[in-house]
């Protein structure tokens, strides 16, 4: 098992009356893909900030890579990349120039940081756009050169907060496989987010962390553990209502029944579920079944399970931003 890179013990930060992180421990273990999974407010982003230098804990600890970052927040500026949840690159510069720029900062000689920029541009698909103002990127591609910027420097650490917040379903398809090549080729990485799917997909292991409070922390794998054995059953139907809940709870005491207002029915239970006699009780009662299917269990019934947090609110969330994970 890899050693811890970063290591993170009673970390705290309070904005007045509202206490953003309260008394995190966490550590990331070196060529880890390491997710921070909560609603938006739950204090990913806060977290992320003191992490990098950008903001002072008000309690706690932080070690990136063995140096003691908790008094001397840029002690290890050069180890690390951040890409924030928005774009901190200049508008009036064009994408090459923003990149090289950025590597002046490093202390990256000129022919080295160009030809870095360069090679950057070319892997982000960016080429043509390469002397184009930022300003005049999309959504996409300013998300992208952001993350190439934060990549200049080939630092063996990235933070990454959201990455792929509202921007084009095409364009967070690239950012998922860069992370993931990325993972692959040893870089650390701490994502936040509040994508379950995302985090699910990429993720080796992951915290969830709400009202600022980490409430569980571990591998995808075993996070799945969870749920286990619980078997589900989506039912599209004609009509619902309340009747049809209590006829439907009354005849399977054994069986969870959820949405039955709307035009399907979710059903519960930790033993196989048998459709034909659901199908036919609402038959008997003019409920037409237009459909019914076996539901796999996935991380968004896990962070439900431990947070209480319904998954509508993560939709909802990601509609907010306007894009898909």
């Amino acid at each position: 098992m890899a050693s811890p890179i970063i290591e993170v013990v009673g970390l705290a930060k309070r904005f007045g009356e509202v206490q953003a992180v309260a008394g995190v421990d966490f550590c990331v273990r070196e060529g880890e893909l390491f997710g921070f999974l909560g609603p938006n407010g739950a204090g990913k982003t806060t977290t992320i900030n003191m992490l990098t230098g950008l903001a002072r804990p008000d309690a706690g600890t932080i070690q990136i890579a063995g140096i003691d970052c908790s008094r001397k927040s840029k002690a290890a500026q050069h180890l690390i990349g951040v890409v924030p949840d928005e774009s901190n690159l200049y508008p009036e510069l064009t994408g090459f120039e923003n990149l090289c720029f950025c590597a002046a900062l490093y202390g990256m000689r000129k022919s080295e940081r160009r030809s870095r920029a360069r090679e950057l541009i070319g892997t982000f698909g960016l080429a043509e756009a390469a002397d184009r103002k930022f300003a005049g990127y999309s959504r996409g591609m300013k998300r992208k050169l952001t993350i190439a910027a934060s990549m200049i420097h080939e630092p063996p650490i990235l933070f990454l907060d959201e990455p792929t917040t509202g921007i084009d379903v095409a364009s967070a398809r690239q950012i998922r496989q860069l992370i993931a090549d990325l993972r692959h080729a040893g870089t650390t990485i701490f994502l936040t987010t509040h994508y379950i799917e995302q985090a699910e997909r990429l993720c080796d292991r992951i915290a969830f962390i709400v009202s600022g409070r980490i409430v569980r922390t571990d591998t995808v794998v075993g996070l799945m553990h969870m749920v286990r054995g619980k078997h589900e059953m989506l039912l599209s139907v004609s009509q619902g209502g309340p009747a049809l809940a209590d006829s439907l709870a009354q005849a399977f005491p054994r069986l969870r029944f959820k949405g039955v207002d709307g035009g399907q029915v979710r059903v519960e239970s930790r033993e196989p579920i048998l459709v034909g006699p659901l199908v036919r009780l609402l038959e008997e009662q003019g409920v037409e079944v237009t459909e019914a299917r076996k539901v796999q269990s996935t991380l968004e019934d896990v962070f439900v399970k431990v947070t209480g947090i319904e998954a509508a609110v993560m939709r909802k969330e990601k509609e907010k931003a306007g894009s898909s994970p």
